[in-house]
């Protein structure tokens, strides 16, 4: 087989799959490991898949929830820079909301010791702020949902009921500039609506690749939104539409 055929056939693989590991490659076309492994650095390079420890994720679209540690590694240079923006909007004594997205986590990771009330889903996020003494952590509880890490459920939804912050930070799976927000089942959305409901600001997190998406299910209008951060890759059309409908939009640069 031609190497061309192979890395074709390597990307239809992991997008039929979702995601490969390297030693089930490596025997499938009977090559060394580290020969698949510069195949899947390569693929990566054009924007054909994303590379994890052992392997490699599809990066097609899909309705189903990416598990949390294949998220972490897809487009995360974006979602650092995107979350270390994001962290500028904070000051000391906000009452604020993370979700379970892990451009959340990354705001996790950079937020400073600072007095601080953060209130989550996320079971990351509140494992990350609990080192730090002045932030006082608030965890929803609920149903673990394996995929995001996340408290999903009835009881998720009545514990944000019983809370109001001043900033909501969350991302989505989809932000159709005609349709709103979706995500890709129903229990994330509905936690994400109750938080949404629960704050006086929301600021979406959404790096290039969820402009234009349309997930499983709406999640909200853009009318609830106040801010987007999104980075230097986000088309200028979907940036000035945003600021058309009164949106502050907060776009990295390159």
């Amino acid at each position: 087989m031609l190497v061309a055929e192979r890395l074709q056939r390597i990307v239809e693989l992991v997008n039929e799959r979702k995601s490969i590991r390297v030693t089930e490659l490596s025997e499938l076309f009977a090559v060394t490991e580290e020969t698949i492994r510069r195949d899947l650095d390569k693929l990566e390079s054009e924007g054909k898949l994303a590379r994890t420890h052992g392997g490699a994720i599809s990066l097609a679209e899909s309705d189903t929830e990416v598990p949390y540690y294949e998220r972490e590694v897809v487009r995360k240079e974006e979602k650092r820079r995107i979350a270390e923006e994001a962290v500028k909007l904070i000051r000391p004594k906000d009452r604020i909301l993370l979700d379970a997205s892990s451009t959340a986590w990354y705001m996790a990771k950079l937020i400073p010791d600072i007095p601080l009330t953060v209130l989550t889903n996320s079971i990351k996020v509140a494992i990350e702020l609990a080192g730090k003494e002045k932030v006082e952590v608030i965890s929803t509880g609920g149903i673990v949902s394996p995929g995001s890490l996340s408290y999903v459920g009835p009881l998720a939804e009545r514990s944000l009921e019983s809370y109001h912050v001043d900033r909501l930070f969350l991302s989505c799976k989809g932000a159709r500039l005609d349709r709103g927000l979706s995500e890709s089942n129903e229990l994330q959305a509905l936690v994400k609506r109750r938080m949404i409901e629960a704050a006086d600001e929301v600021v979406l997190l959404a790096d290039y690749s969820k402009f234009g998406v349309q997930a499983f299910t709406h999640v909200a209008g853009w009318d609830r939104v106040a801010r987007v951060v999104t980075d230097e890759k986000t088309g200028q059309g979907d940036v000035a539409r945003l600021r058309e409908m009164g949106i502050d939009v907060v776009q990295l640069k390159g």
